[in-house]
Parts: structure tokens; sequence; C-alpha cells
């Protein structure tokens, strides 16, 4: 025990771990000894059952070419170890061939225990993908990788989507011109460059807008205006940009969000370096789930909908199993039902007709914070712009039929009517904006602890379609109201962050509970001290902009709220919950073929993840005592 421990404490990247999770693998770690040289494992054929660490003698590792010669030798000594990358990336096939030298000693690690350990900690997970890309800068190496099958087979990307930031993608040259030069013009300087998108500059050589080809086919020609017209009257404002630290996922996912085809890449200089276009990316991701959401925004029916839902568990599955972090998981699901959502607001605007006024439709809850899962309900309401007097019954007719219309057709797609009745669909949550700033100060003023439980999940609300500077109004006037808010708000949000208590006995054991003579524990019960913790702080501070519990976390390290230890302590311990909460939900599915549930089997789970859990329980405990003492001084109130 003593020596797993000690070789444990100086290997990568195992030494980045907890000592009490290190004494928890150490007690789980399978020795095997080779007396005599043996081939183990063989390129592309052998399918892992974990992870091997070396603690005596050593590995010969390689690659066999056509002609049987071993390419890209490597010899793996005392510390070293190997199948992660192959577990993690490769199907569980080794990557290379290996073969244990005479009187070799290694400590296996299951697989199962292995990505637990990846899910639980980012940073152990980033190793590995960060040796894989370092490994892939090798000519040698990256010819006789062999790259994941295909699309059919798996929807999930390489480790570079992942992984892989902007920087590291070529981009394309910007092309501008004046916004008063002549559009035929225009398309000559497009066509000398070869480029179908050029981008539009003021005076001040700021860039204000962009054309396209389909810009100069449908405004230009089908329009038939003069090629002598200035560019600026035909070109697409709505310009996009994103960092180049940002990760290639990212940017797909806000392309597919600002429905824009292409992205300016910023240099953090106020300048841009280049842009990228979703088709340039989306072919170097030729097995991204990203391609997955694309053909969810072709499919053509309600019902079709319903068919490409039902395949997101399995996305799901595979990501996780891939040691892919819980938040871009969350994102993939919430960016395939925002995807799905617009296909049906777009299907009722075809059977109803054009809204009568100026609206935007926003989504609540876990679903607002963009952490959906797989057990998920309609959370969403309709805010409308104010209207005369003459017209308010006629305005408020349409968006109570148009909500009805999206609701039934969600589900009867997958997302069941929310029971708690917070949809657009009950006449409650369609309204005009005036009187959404009615309700914002209703239950900021009056300050009720029915009030903060009950509504606090409007408190995390996101716009996915229509007019978005009617919300950004109606956040402006939230944040005044919480400059001076009534002196028990903030005490009794605070009060629903401890309403529920982690599921931990005096003995600092696991507390459950009986379900179909299986003890279990409420997941999400557990999830929720820190989403409201995260949330009243977020509040207090007035932060709007970030929207999920991870980006609300580092804003407020950023003002001092939390310490970097803080940040990272909440960060693991939500997103490993996450994670797991996901996997169940997904088992439960795909291999149970049951309705998901947010309940988790005690004997279902590992040494590893029942260590792991118990410390996360303590970690919430500690910060609901902080919370606790800070908001209501010590008092339940």
């Amino acid at each position: 025990m003593e020596s797993k421990l000690e070789l444990l404490k100086e290997t990568q990247p195992f030494k980045l771990l907890p000592e009490d999770v290190l004494i928890g693998i150490a007690e789980i770690l399978e020795e095997v000894y080779y007396p005599k040289e043996k081939l183990l494992y063989q390129q592309d054929t052998t399918k892992l059952k974990g992870l091997d660490i070396i603690a005596e003698g050593n590995y010969e590792s390689f690659f066999y070419d056509a002609g049987h010669n071993r390419r890209d030798l490597e010899i793996l000594e005392r510390g070293s170890t190997f199948g992660g990358i192959s577990v993690l990336l490769n199907k569980k096939r080794a990557l290379k061939t290996i073969i244990a030298k005479k009187g070799t000693k290694v400590y296996h690690l299951h697989r199962k225990e292995f990505r637990s350990l990846c899910a639980a900690y980012e940073d152990f997970f980033h190793f590995f993908t960060s040796d894989f890309g370092k490994r892939m800068l090798n000519e040698e190496f990256a010819n006789f990788y062999r790259k994941p099958a295909s699309f059919e087979e798996s929807y999930i990307a390489s480790e570079q989507l992942y992984s892989r930031k902007i920087e590291g993608v070529i981009y394309k040259d910007l092309v501008t011109a004046n916004h008063n030069t002549p559009i035929f013009e225009v398309a000559k300087k497009m066509s000398a460059n070869k480029v179908s998108c050029l981008f539009v500059e003021d005076d001040d050589k700021n860039i204000v807008s962009f054309v396209t080809d389909i810009t100069l086919r449908d405004k230009v020609i089908a329009g038939q205006r003069h090629s002598e017209d200035p560019i600026n009257t035909v070109a697409d404002k709505n310009i996009v940009a994103i960092s180049k630290e940002a990760y290639i996922y990212e940017a797909i996912l806000m392309m597919f969000r600002t429905k824009s085809r292409y992205l300016l890449v910023a240099d953090g200089n106020n300048g841009y370096l280049g842009f990228l276009s979703r088709n340039r990316l989306l072919s170097e991701q030729a097995q991204s789930p990203l391609l997955f959401i694309q053909s969810v925004k072709l499919a053509q029916s309600s019902k079709e909908l319903k068919s490409k839902w039902q395949k997101v568990p399995n996305i799901v599955s595979q990501l996780l199993g891939r040691g892919v972090h819980a938040e871009i998981v969350n994102e993939v699901i919430t960016t395939i039902a925002d995807t799905i959502s617009l296909k049906v607001i777009e299907e009722v605007f075809s059977e109803i007709g054009p809204a009568p006024a100026k609206f935007v439709y926003i989504v609540l809850g876990s679903e607002g914070r963009k952490e959906q899962t797989l057990k998920t309900d309609q959370d969403n309401a309709i805010i409308y712009e104010d209207k005369a007097n003459e017209q308010r019954e006629l305005v408020r007719g349409y968006f109570l039929d148009f909500s009805t219309r999206i609701s039934d057709k969600l589900n009867d797609i997958g997302f069941d009517y929310c029971t708690g009745g917070f949809m657009a669909k009950n006449p409650q949550w369609t309204h005009s904006l005036s009187h959404w700033k009615n309700n914002y100060k209703t239950w900021i003023e009056d300050a009720l602890p029915e009030s903060a439980i009950k509504f606090s999940t409007f408190f995390d609300c996101r716009a996915i379609y229509g007019y978005t500077p009617i919300i950004d109004e109606l956040r402006e006037f939230v944040d005044s109201e919480l400059k001076n808010p009534a002196e028990k708000f903030f005490a009794y949000m605070a009060k629903n962050a401890l309403q529920y208590e982690p599921p931990l006995t005096f003995f600092k054991n696991i507390k459950t509970f009986t379900q179909d003579k299986k003890e279990v524990f409420d997941i999400k019960r557990a999830m929720t001290p820190i989403v409201d913790l995260v949330r009243v702080y977020a509040l207090q501070n007035r932060i709007f902009q970030k929207e999920n519990t991870g980006e609300r976390l580092k804003a407020l390290k950023e003002i001092g709220v939390f310490t970097e230890t803080q940040l990272n302590e909440l960060m693991q311990s939500y997103y490993y919950l996450m994670s797991l909460r996901l996997r169940k939900q997904a088992q439960q599915i795909l291999e149970n073929k049951l309705e998901p549930n947010n309940t988790v089997d005690i004997e279902s789970l590992t040494k590893i993840e029942l260590v792991t859990l118990r410390e996360i329980f303590k970690t919430i405990s500690n910060f609901q005592e902080g919370i606790r003492i800070k908001f209501t001084g010590g008092n339940l109130l």
C-alpha cells in the first residue's frame, strides 16, 4: 500500500490529486508482474482495460510500419503511464504496441476508475489531452496515429475540438472595403481575392458590417439594386467576434447561436487577426456532435425533431466516456435544445403568421443557465413590448396562442410540460415588458421567503429568440432595483440556498433513502445549494451577463468574492456532480430503457466516486455555513 502511494505521489498527473483520493486509488490498484518479456498490447487492435503505471522495469512503446519495422520507439520507465490516451481518445484500442521487458512490475487502474478521475479533476484529464496534442506535433507519430472511425460510428470529435484554441486554426485574412464603395467594386474585389465574405469599414477603419456572395445574390441581383449603390445599403450588420484564446467548440456554438456563418478573430488589442467560416470549422470537425446540431437545423418536421432529441443520450454518453468536461456537455445539450425550440418557433410562425409586436422568447432555470440535463421539462416565458390600449387584447391573444402551440409541440418532441406551470403557455408568464418589470419589483420589494424560493428560477433567464433589447431593458431595470433592495431580500435568497442539505450523515457517510429496493440519493438536490449560493452572490454583485454557474463563479472570483482555492473547490464539486448526473441519466435511457431521473444508486458507485462525493458534500456544507453567516447572521430566519 505504502509503495503504491509513494509511486502515485511522484507520477504525473496523479500527483495533482488530493492525498485522500490518492489513498483511495492506491487501495484499488492491481499489481501485475512480468517475469519474462511479453507482448502486451498491439497497436490499434488490443482493447485496454485501463491505465498502467510502471513501478519497476520498463515498457517498450512503438509503432510497426508496413515493413514490420519499429518506429517512434520510446522506453517507458518507473513513473510513466500507458493507456490514458488510448482509453480517452482511441476507443480503448492501444495507441501503440507495448512490450513489457523482463522483471517489469506495473500497477493497473481500471478504466472505469480512470474515467471517474478524468471527470472529477480537470487538470488530471487535460494532462492526457495535452500530451496527445504535443504528440500530434510529431510528424512520425501523427503519420501512424489512426483517426477515430466514421461519423456513423461516433458523434464524438477528436480531442482537438475540446482542447485546441482558435489561435491554432489557420484563418483567412480580412478583405475590407470602405462603406461608401460601390457594390460592383466590392464584387470585383471579392472575386480578385477569391473570398466569399468581405468586411465593410467606416471612415475610421472600424469594421461595421460584412457582405457575402449570398448578400450579392439575394439583395442586389434578386432585389434589382443598382450596382453603383454604396455597399452599406446592402451589408449585414450582424458582426460577431471571438477571442483567439477561445476554443474551437466555443466558436462553433457561437455561430449556431448567433446564426452567423463568419466570425472575426480578435487579437485582444481591439484589432482582428482574420476571420473563420462555419463551413471551414465544421469540415475540420467531421465527427463533431456539432455536425449533429447542424442536422437538427435541417429537420423538416416535429416528428423529425423528436427523432433527433432521442439521439442525444447517446451523444452525451460518448462525450462523457471520452472524459469531456460536464460544462461542455451541458452546453452541447442546451444548444441542441435551443435549436429545436427555434425550429418549433419558426414552424408556429408558418401556421399563424408573424407577431403583431416585438417580443422575446426566454428560457429559465437550468436551460437559462445553459445547464440542461437529459431529464428536462419546459421552463420558458414571453415578454412583449407595451402597446396602446386598443391593441393590447389583440397582441395578448396572439402571444397566448403562439406560446400554447410552442409548448404543445415541445411536449410532443420530448420536453415535458413544467409541473409547476412555469411556461409561456401559462397566461401568468406571457406578458408585456411593463408587467414583467412589476413582477420583478414585487419579488424584490416584498422579500417574502416563499417568493425567493418560488421565483428564483426567474433570475436565471436567457433570450433565445426575438428582439433582445427588451430583455436588456428588463435587466437594466432589475439592476437598478437591486441597488437598494428590501433588507431581507438577499437573506431570503440565501435561505433558499440553505434549504437543501448535502446528503451526509453525522459520521460523514452518504445519507440515502430507499427507492425500488435500492439505496439512493438525489443528486439534483445535492447540487442545488451550489446553484443557489452562486446565484445569490451574483445578484448581490449584480452580475447579469454571466449565465451559467461556472461563468458566475469565475466572475465572482475576479471581484474578490471567492479565492482561487474556493473557485476550484466549487467548480470541481459542481461539475463532478453534473458529470455523474448526466452519466446516470444516459445510462437509464440507453441501458435500462427507463425515463431518466435524478437518483443515484449508492451500490453503483466505485470507491473513488464514494470518497470524492463525501469530500464534495463536506465542501458544500462549509460553503453553506459561510453564506448562513454572511446573509442571515447565523440565523435560519
